[in-house]
């Protein structure tokens, strides 16, 4: 059986320190209730390739991001 995501493990380790405090005003990358709270706009923007602002992730990450969320968002 593979292995769940977990926030701390699978998806904390994907956003950027300059990621984190460009999205201060909105939510906190690093913490697991703000991603979680926001995880739907958060892939959204992901997947549509307007977060980061500097560059679009890779499309594996994109998918990390929602099967992570699919499968509970475990922390």
């Amino acid at each position: 059986m593979a292995q769940q995501l977990s926030f701390v493990r699978d998806i904390r380790p994907l956003f950027r320190d300059r990621d984190i405090r460009s999205m201060q005003f909105a939510f906190d990358l690093a913490s697991y209730d703000d991603v979680q709270e926001n995880a739907e706009a958060i892939y959204a923007a992901l997947a549509a390739g307007q977060m980061p602002c500097d560059s679009a992730w890779a499309d594996e990450d994109v998918r990390r991001f929602r099967s992570w969320l699919d499968n509970g968002a475990l922390p």
